[in-house]
């Protein structure tokens, strides 16, 4: 009830603004027209009001008067936001006027109609043009006299851009009221732009020049307004603004822009994934719903971070069932609130358990015998693991092998595993571990109908436990900010882009694939940090400490996709490659497993050993 009369009082307050300009223009309309007369009669005012035109003025007026205001009507002169006008309500009222004119003029040569001299629908239709802009200026320099807003100070603010997304930033800073930029210089990339102006600003150069036009100009914000321009360009060029000290803001993404609907609170800042400098996965979104369409989807460990990204874009392919099979009740609840929420018709069910129960996990594939199966329940933090080796074996290899099983037993068409780029050459029993997934996946691919594949990427942005969301934690602490090592480098890929990836390696899924995303190139660390560090305003080892702690028992300085074995086939995405599988002695490799499976139930300390003995690749830490 409140918001209906919110809106009735709203919709009463446009009438009246509505009507009181609408009186206005006829009255100009009517003024205009005695001045062009009386400027024709050299100001003579006896001559102008009792003059020839007297007996036809009143009629000529009436039907000028009607005929200009429903031409106004269209060029939007009573609905546009005059407190806010600007360049293009100009252009409307030139436009305007200039038809009110040249109708006028027209219907003045007419045989019949010509009463008045030729120049008297011109003069009289220029002065139109003038008074009624004039009105609007003072319509909204009254508003601003009678209603004072409180003005915020402005940052003086390089825009970095002069296209289309560029104008539409600028007029948005220069119109809004909720600006608080004040844009003095332009920089584009284009030379031929360089000197001429937008909006009033003047292009000065390009990305190089940035630096010294921060000096001259005293800038204290820059804005990003190019969102065409691909990753590397974007991490380019920022890296350059980072070098400035200046607060970095960007402009959201050209579908925003699309309709102009660039507005203040959507500029926001520049995030650490701007800096990254890959274009982002593109998947086929046809292939990954052909599949998953009125299908059973059973997802473990649905509640983390990849599970429950893999459970959003599942639900929005329609699947029969979503099943969600998690350990840790309060992220099932989440997700589940989540998707309900967002898709109501959603065929739901959540079960809580461990992949590890072999009986349970029966029972769950019992229940709803899953046509696809997403397997993302692990431990996967590797200083962890390292103190709790045998923990990982039963949860990554063994809750593996149970959700394997139950696949190929209750007749599922596909599983796709997640795996990871410390599989590779591992040095922390957390890769081992998922190394022996991977060899799990390919065995049960030679004697099973079901489609086995696993997916292998590299650190995914903002995940449980991921450096970033550390680093936000220790600048908001105000330091030190710890990296391991100076040269440690890594690849990282967003949540949305992996689970990208896993859906459409389920779409390619033949028998016993291991996909692997090419994550183009590495990020150093140490590089990350600083570039957090002065995303938040603040000068590496000046005003925020990096400390170098060292590797941590496990870690590596670099992470690698694939291993030299496995080599490489492309696929139809040729950001996404296939490893080719390696041979498993498998008579041998169950015998291990099952020599495996006694050892950490029996929490052997020797398991890192009796893993290096299944995984040659497997470095095992130096005792010291």
């Amino acid at each position: 009830m409140k918001l209906l009369q919110v809106n009735s009082k709203h919709s009463r307050q446009l009438a009246v603004r509505v009507l009181f300009l609408v009186v206005i223009d006829i009255f100009l309309i009517n003024f205009s027209n005695f001045l062009a007369l009386l400027m024709l009669n050299d100001f003579n005012i006896h001559a102008t009001a009792n003059g020839i035109y007297k007996p036809i003025l009143l009629e000529y007026s009436a039907i000028v008067t009607v005929c200009t205001i429903l031409i106004f009507i269209p060029f939007k002169l009573y609905n546009s936001l005059w407190e806010f006008a600007g360049q293009d309500e100009l252009i409307h009222i030139i436009a305007a006027g200039g038809i009110v004119l040249l109708l006028r003029f027209i219907a003045n040569q007419l045989p019949g109609m010509h009463y008045f001299p030729i120049a008297f629908p011109i003069i009289s239709g220029i002065l139109l043009i003038g008074f009624v802009g004039g009105s609007r200026i003072l319509y909204r320099w009254l508003r601003d006299l009678l209603h004072p807003v409180h003005k915020v100070p402005k940052a003086r603010t390089l825009l970095i851009g002069a296209g289309s997304a560029g104008a539409v930033a600028l007029r948005e800073f220069q119109t809004s009221v909720h600006s608080t930029n004040n844009v003095v210089a332009i920089v584009d990339d284009d030379y031929g732009k360089r000197g001429s102006y937008l909006r009033g600003v003047k292009i000065v150069g390009n990305r190089n020049d940035i630096p010294a036009i921060v000096e001259k100009e005293r800038i204290e914000e820059i804005v990003f307004a190019i969102p065409t321009a691909s990753a590397k360009n974007r991490r380019d060029i920022l890296s350059i603004c980072q070098k400035t000290r200046c607060k970095l803001k960007t402009l959201p993404g050209i579908f925003q822009l699309a309709n102009g609907s660039v507005e203040i609170k959507k500029i926001r800042s520049v995030d650490v994934d701007d800096l990254l400098g890959r274009d982002s996965v593109k998947v086929d979104l046809s292939e990954i719903s052909g599949y998953l369409t009125d299908k059973t989807v059973l997802v473990t460990g649905g509640g983390g971070s990849i599970g429950s990204e893999l459970c959003r874009q599942i639900a929005a392919n329609r699947p029969k069932c979503l099943i969600i099979f998690e350990i840790y009740e309060n992220n099932a609840y989440d997700i589940q609130q989540e998707l309900l929420r967002k898709h109501p018709d959603l065929n739901l069910a959540v079960r809580i358990g461990s992949v590890r129960d072999t009986k349970r996990v029966d029972m769950l594939f019992d229940e709803f015998r899953p046509n696809i199966v997403f397997h993302a329940a692990a431990h996967k933090h590797v200083p962890l693991m390292e103190d709790s080796p045998n923990e990982a074996i039963k949860n990554n290899v063994f809750g593996t092998m149970h959700v394997a099983m139950a696949a190929d037993r209750y007749g599922a068409e596909r599983f796709v595993m997640i795996s990871t780029d410390k599989a590779v050459n591992p040095t922390n029993i957390m890769g081992a571990s998922k190394r022996i997934c991977e060899m799990i996946v390919q065995s049960m691919s030679h004697r099973s109908a079901t489609k086995f594949v696993a997916v292998r990427f590299g650190n995914v942005l903002g995940s449980n436990g991921s450096v970033i969301p550390l680093f936000k934690k220790q600048i908001a602490a105000g330091g030190p900010v710890t990296v391991t090592h100076k040269d440690i480098i890594r690849y990282f890929m967003t949540i949305p882009e992996a689970v990208s990836l896993v859906l459409q390696a389920g779409a390619f899924a033949n028998q016993g694939e291991i996909f692997v995303l090419d994550m183009g190139d590495p990020v150093r660390i140490d590089d990350l940090a600083r570039n957090m560090i002065r995303l938040s305003g603040f000068e590496p080892d000046v005003d925020i400490e990096i400390k170098y702690t060292g590797l941590r028992p496990g870690e590596k300085l670099y992470e690698e996709m694939l291993m030299k074995e496995e080599g490489l086939r492309t696929t139809a995405n040729e950001l996404i490659h296939i490893g080719q599988p390696l041979d498993i002695d498998e008579p041998r490799f169950r015998e291990q497993l099952h020599a495996l499976d006694q050892a950490c139930n029996e929490n052997s300390p020797d398991i890192k050993a009796i893993v290096a003995d299944i995984v040659p690749t497997y470095q095992l830490p130096v005792k010291v």
